[in-house]
């Protein structure tokens, strides 16, 4: 249970409300997804893609994520267990336009190490060859090899002598990108506290609804409450930011979109993905908050400033530790309104 880590003095980024998927293999629609005020786009090599366009796609995302870029970019690549995961993951995880990984249907912790050990080695560095004043055979045990010493100063009138040559300063472990794991399986939803704790680079979970919703045989949000739940505190536990909604089908449904939205605010959630640009104003309007949660929120912060521990507010709310620090990631919250 941990929050990932930071690096000293450096500013936390903050949670993304908007997280835009658009299909790898169309290279034009990811450059203007890139310009189109999304928090995160999400490059996806598995679903959008048909399987004699995978090879195209991530040619197309290596060649994109070759430089930085001005908004974070994940990939979702194609499930761990099968055959295109492997290769696509040591690809794209050293590419300096990488900022994160998503690794569709986790069922267990095994997939998120997995997903990192395969991470990791791509970004081993070859290690670094000491060069000798001439290669020759091993010496025998007991016996140093003279191309592994190194000349020391002779004394005056003495004899010159040989000193252990200094070992190469060992290279840093190399990162792993940032991991994020999507819960879409029953078995998924089981394990969520455990995948959360998976591995350090683990920075976040979400849930895949669709394939949830054909698992389970569920037909409407009724059966998705626990599910729900489960992500949000299996996250919130595992010290990670709340999850996002998973996206809503009907690009067409805005009203519809805001209605979810709202439900999910209520339920925990932070921010939701999408699948066209017409739904990011909806979801951030929905996860931002309003002008009488802001007030609410500032007088809140006011009085615990000014009285210090628990009080009373004018119109009797009660108000604690918990309370005040609900009312400034509520003030932190309304600091991204654009």
């Amino acid at each position: 249970m941990r929050p990932a880590p930071q690096a000293p003095c450096q500013t936390p980024a903050p949670t993304p409300l908007t997280w835009l998927y658009v299909p790898g293999d169309r290279p034009e629609v990811v450059a203007k997804a890139l310009g189109c005020g999304a928090d995160v786009v999400v490059v996806d090599l598995e679903d959008a893609v048909a399987p004699g366009r995978k090879d195209h796609a991530l040619r197309a995302t290596a060649e994109l994520l070759g430089d930085p870029l001005p908004v974070p970019v994940h990939v979702r690549v194609n499930a761990l267990d099968g055959p295109l995961a492997e290769h696509e993951i040591r690809t794209l995880a050293t590419l300096p336009g990488l900022a994160g990984l998503r690794l569709p249907k986790v069922q267990g912790p095994a997939d998120v190490h997995r997903a990192a050990g395969w991470a990791t080695s791509a970004a081993e560095p070859v290690p670094a060859h000491v060069p000798y004043a001439a290669e020759g055979p091993v010496p025998p045990a007991g016996h140093a090899r003279a191309d592994h010493l190194t000349p020391v100063r002779t004394p005056p009138g003495g004899t010159a002598t040989l000193a252990p040559a200094a070992p190469p300063a060992a290279s840093a472990p190399p990162a792993t990108p940032a991991l994020y794991a999507l819960l879409e399986s029953a078995l998924g939803i089981e394990h969520a506290f455990a995948i959360a704790t998976a591995h350090p680079a683990l920075r976040g979970i979400a849930l895949g609804e669709a394939d949830l919703c054909g698992e389970l045989g569920v037909r409407d949000d009724a059966g998705l409450a626990w599910p729900r739940s489960r992500a949000v505190v299996a996250a919130r536990a595992a010290g990670l930011a709340p999850p996002p909604q998973s996206v809503h089908p009907d690009v067409h449904d805005l009203d519809g979109l805001a209605r979810s939205c709202a439900r999910g605010r209520a339920l925990g959630f932070l921010g939701r993905a999408a699948i066209h640009p017409r739904q990011l104003p909806v979801i951030e309007a929905a996860y931002l908050p309003s002008e009488e949660e802001v007030a609410a929120a500032r007088e809140i912060v006011r009085a615990a400033t000014a009285g210090g521990g628990a009080l009373a507010l004018p119109d009797g709310r009660f108000v604690d530790a918990a309370v005040v620090a609900g009312a400034r990631r509520v003030l932190d919250l309304a600091g991204r309104r654009r």
